[in-house]
């Protein structure tokens, strides 16, 4: 993924596999997670449109979403940290992860922005954690 607010990586063609290393290796990290998102369900229920698995992770730190509230009240808008796990065109599974530091970075603090990169940080030992588990 080239874009600006995130990075991703390819993990493998079994999604539950795939979702379940993300989960584990998010709470190695510290990360809990506040909320899951399952689009494809939700798509299916209200639309009634057959897609591909699509989940919507927010992964919290509590200590860092705690130093961030501190600095900033609104930061909320921004939190958490989301960690996409979705099925590709090919079957493949597409783990993708915010940019934690350009978000924060909207908020024009030095701490907050170097908070970011301390939670990029992680989430790319999530990313380093979920690909040394994944067989090419």
């Amino acid at each position: 993924m080239g874009h600006t607010y995130g990075f991703s990586i390819t993990a493998g063609h079994d999604f539950d596999r795939a979702f379940g290393l993300v989960l584990t290796a998010l709470k190695k990290q510290g990360f809990g997670i506040v909320s899951d998102i399952d689009m494809q369900a939700i798509f299916k229920e209200k639309l009634a449109v057959d897609n591909r698995p699509y989940r919507i992770l927010g992964a919290c730190n509590p200590m860092m979403a705690h130093q961030a509230l501190r600095a900033d009240p609104d930061i909320g808008l921004l939190l958490p940290c989301n960690v996409v796990v979705r099925e590709g065109t090919e079957g493949e599974v597409i783990v993708a992860f915010t940019a934690p530091e350009a978000l924060l970075g909207l908020a024009n603090s030095d701490d907050l922005v170097s908070l970011g990169f301390e939670v990029r940080r992680r989430l790319e030992r999530v990313r380093d954690a979920v690909s040394a588990e994944i067989v090419v």
